[in-house]
């Protein structure tokens, strides 16, 4: 590049894109908007814009502009921000990046009552060139998740609206329509008693939704003429759909109806380790709290690995034995930091102790020559582990790179098939820090209503740095020997993986709340979350007294 061409392009303001963030679901952007989120130098959001998004998508070093219509940053005398003043942020945002790439997040779908045209004419007088991104409107994707489809072969056209304004008496007679009305909650109160003011009849079928395609979303049938008291108090836009298609939810409800819908869970893991069981959660209705319980460190002394690695390079070992996901992660960096790379590791024959494991090693180019067919632990690998042959094995050594707290099962039963063992600590384990005192009050008093435990470690160090899980949480393990840690303090077992797998963990947990809804209805009652059943202060008194 020239330096007159460099020049320009440094001076030159940043290119803006204007991405609609969906309704809520963060699985609901569009493949174009997170690839532009994925390149952008700066993000300006709103309170509707969902920060989970630039968290998943965006680089680390991303600037985020905050334009919240709720924020007292900007706004003049703690005034919410209109949207002029939004696009003067955003024109401000692209001279403060030349060159680089401004991505403006608005709810929905940009073009439907988010300011878009306010916006996009002011970069267009400043002379800064923009792009626009569809996103997922609420107006189809909230109807969806609620389980109400706006036309039928009875309802044939949809009308849109905000605000009691936009509701005509052709509108209001119109009773063959679907209307979706938007707004906060006052101004969807107001057009609702406007539409009934107008002539729609009182017994007309009403759905309200808050928190659209989220697992906090709730959904309340009702009719036009009770629907007053049914309208949600909060600060954040709600929807209705006025129409004959309100009676299919009975039916066609698919979101609020899932497995573990509304249930908080506690995942002691980190961050790192969770992705996988969140998501997995969340596909099942679920809110996931990652709490760390441990911290993995090197070793004290890196003598031992330097010696392990050495000895993979030159042919000691016959097998190396990898029993988590940590041990792959510990070896892989020691190899990097040695400029070796999983070539050096040919010839070798590699064991995983289940498929998480097995996982981390083909995302390193290694496919195990060996994975447990039944139990996936110690004990299942053990079963699978070929013994010891001096004809057919030339090397009779296998390495262990583990964690300092590794039990012995493993290396016992390999002694006694003949193999000689290098267990190696490969990494430490410490118990992490105490979480904030909101999580560790939420879990002695039964706000969670479930809690994963993968491990022994985790039951032993959560309830050091938290505290017992209360009573009415559901506890699920992942193998017998964490079920029976979880019992030596005192915790109830009500969920036992099949397999020891996060993933079936998840899995036999949703069967489980699958269980205690069906129970419920079969009963008659309500079907509620665990921790919504735990003892209120009066019925504690009560069964005390």
């Amino acid at each position: 590049m020239s330096t007159r061409s460099a020049t320009a392009t440094a001076t030159r303001p940043a290119h803006v894109a204007f991405v609609g963030a969906g309704p809520g679901d963060p699985a609901l952007l569009t493949v174009a908007a997170t690839e532009l989120l994925a390149r952008a130098d700066t993000i300006v959001i709103d309170h509707l814009a969902r920060e989970v998004l630039v968290e998943r998508f965006a680089r680390p070093d991303v600037t985020i502009v905050d334009a919240g219509t709720d924020s007292l940053s900007h706004g003049d005398h703690g005034r919410p921000l209109t949207h002029a003043a939004k696009a003067k942020l955003v024109v401000q945002a692209a001279k403060a990046a030349p060159g680089g790439l401004v991505v403006r997040l608005l709810d929905g779908d940009p073009a439907m009552f988010a300011g878009l045209a306010e916006e996009a004419l002011a970069c267009h007088k400043a002379k800064i060139g923009f792009d626009i991104v569809p996103g997922v409107s609420a107006v189809s994707a909230v109807p969806t998740y609620a389980g109400i489809p706006l036309t039928t072969s009875k309802s044939r056209s949809v009308h849109v609206c905000h605000g009691p304004e936009s509701i005509t008496d052709a509108v209001a007679a119109d009773v063959h329509s679907t209307l979706v009305l938007l707004g906060t909650p006052d101004v969807l109160g107001a057009t609702l008693a406007r539409l009934l003011d107008a002539g729609r009849a009182p017994d007309t079928p009403v759905a309200i939704t808050e928190n659209g395609t989220i697992v906090r979303q709730r959904t309340i049938v009702t009719t036009l003429g009770e629907c007053e008291g049914a309208v949600p108090q909060t600060n954040f836009p709600a929807l209705a759909v006025v129409s004959p298609t309100v009676a299919l939810r009975q039916e066609l409800s698919w979101f609020e109806t899932k497995p573990l819908f509304g249930w908080d869970v506690l995942v002691p893991r980190t961050k790192e380790q969770s992705a996988s069981v969140t998501r997995r959660l969340q596909a099942y209705g679920a809110n996931s709290s990652v709490v760390p319980t441990i911290s993995v460190e090197p070793p004290r002394t890196p003598h031992q690995m330097d010696k392990a690695i050495k000895g993979m390079v030159t042919g000691r070992y016959e097998w190396i034995g990898f029993t988590s996901v940590n041990a792959v992660k510990a070896v892989r960096e020691k190899f990097e930091e040695n400029g070796l790379d999983a070539r050096a590791l040919s010839g070798l024959k590699i064991a995983a102790v289940g498929g998480v494991t097995a996982d981390a090693l083909r995302a390193w180019g290694l496919n195990p020559d060996l994975i447990p067919s039944g139990e996936q632990s110690a004990r299942g690998l053990l079963e699978d582990w070929p013994p010891y042959d001096d004809v057919l094995d030339p090397i009779n050594r296998v390495l262990l790179p583990r964690a300092d707290i590794a039990t012995d099962t493993l290396v016992a039963g390999l002694l006694d098939m003949g193999w000689e063992v290098d267990d190696v600590t490969a990494y430490r384990t410490v118990r992490a820090a105490p979480p904030a005192p909101e999580i560790r009050e939420a879990i002695k008093t039964g706000k969670f209503d479930a809690v994963l435990f993968t491990s022994s470690s985790t039951v032993r160090n959560l309830v050091g740095i938290a505290g017992k899980p209360h009573a009415c949480t559901v506890i699920a393990c992942i193998g017998p020997a964490t079920a029976k840690t979880a019992e030596e303090y005192g915790l109830r077992v009500d969920v036992l993986a099949p397999e020891a797998n996060v993933l079936m963990l998840v899995d036999a947990l949703a069967d489980h709340g699958a269980g205690l809804a069906a129970a419920a209805l079969e009963a008659g009652e309500e079907v509620q979350r665990p921790s919504l059943r735990r003892p209120t202060a009066r019925r504690r008194a009560k069964r005390n007294s």
